[in-house]
């Protein structure tokens, strides 16, 4: 039996695969925990694990193997995976930030082996590509990514069929590329002015004082100011898809992520008009497309780590 963990900013999400196919079980989200020693996650997801085989009456010394899906920047000790996630980690931005700890890391990977046998642990956007090429929307595609637009923004990609994964398992971090002359955007990792300080989910409400499921839901019904605050923030994601396209040659990306896949009618048309026609050579034959997997594809993204 696996554990298929998910982690993210907001919530981290914990389910079991018995071997049997996708099947998922047992299934349990919460709050990503943020106070306390900077172990607190670690314990959390162990927890988690824990109370899911007790909801299968299963012995949890049967599940050996786990997989973490998990939003990064990655540092290594030890040749261990620590969180340096400007999302969960206090002490990145500092106070300013308005996260509950002080943290420059968070310990995950030690902790987990002390747990589990077998433990693979990829940033979020590699697990959801490795899942959106398996079972998603980027089957047949060995030249695609795979965006997730959700509380922070990530980015995964393989070009010539191999994923890219870099010196710390690091790759694909375009949250944090600097696309907008946007000096008063904190971004959590200290960043001002980056992608991610732009229009991440979080970024949305301190920028605007509406989350971004209000901000789209006035933009659907037609206020005239929430309609020009997302056509900004498309054009801003849009300018950082096209220069990922350029720059890898692809020909797909899979989008997910809750800002995205909650409002994909409405986000979609506007993000492809921001690449299409845009220096057609490199841009011609590329695809925007939702994730095959949809709000699934976090879950499935730990699953694929060890399957």
């Amino acid at each position: 039996m696996k554990a298929c963990i998910d982690i993210g900013g907001t919530k981290v999400a914990v389910s079991l695969n018995t071997g049997a196919g996708l099947d998922l079980v047992a299934r349990r989200s919460e709050p990503t925990a943020k106070t306390g020693a900077n172990d607190a996650l670690a314990r959390q997801v162990i927890r988690m694990v824990d109370e899911a085989c007790a909801e299968l009456g299963v012995d949890p010394s049967r599940v050996q193997r786990a997989g973490v899906s998990s939003a990064g920047p990655f540092v290594l000790r030890a040749g261990m995976v620590e969180l340096a996630s400007p999302n969960i980690c206090g002490g990145l931005a500092g106070p300013a930030r308005g996260l509950p700890n002080d943290w420059m890391t968070a310990t995950l990977e030690a902790p987990l082996r002390g747990r589990f046998g077998e433990v693979r642990v990829e940033n979020d956007c590699i697990g959801a590509l490795e899942a959106e090429r398996r079972w998603g929307a980027l089957q047949g595609y060995e030249h695609c990514g795979y965006v997730t637009w959700s509380t922070g923004v990530g980015m995964g990609f393989c070009v010539d069929g191999r994923v890219l994964r870099g010196k710390n398992g690091n790759a694909g971090h375009g949250g944090h590329m600097f696309v907008s002359d946007n000096d008063d955007a904190l971004c959590g990792c200290g960043n001002i002015g980056d992608l991610e300080a732009l229009v991440a989910g979080n970024a949305v409400t301190r920028r605007f004082g509406a989350d971004a499921a209000v901000l789209l839901q006035h933009a659907r019904a037609g206020d005239a100011e929430a309609i020009r605050k997302v056509d900004e923030l498309c054009r801003v994601m849009g300018r950082a898809l096209y220069n990922v396209v350029v720059v890898l040659d692809l020909q797909r990306i899979s989008l997910g992520g809750s800002v995205f896949t909650n409002n994909v009618d409405y986000l979609l048309p506007r993000l492809q008009a921001q690449v299409q026609g845009k220096l057609p050579a490199l841009t011609a034959g590329c695809e925007l497309v939702p994730a095959g997997l949809a709000e699934r594809v976090g879950d499935y993204a730990a699953l694929a780590l060890i399957t």
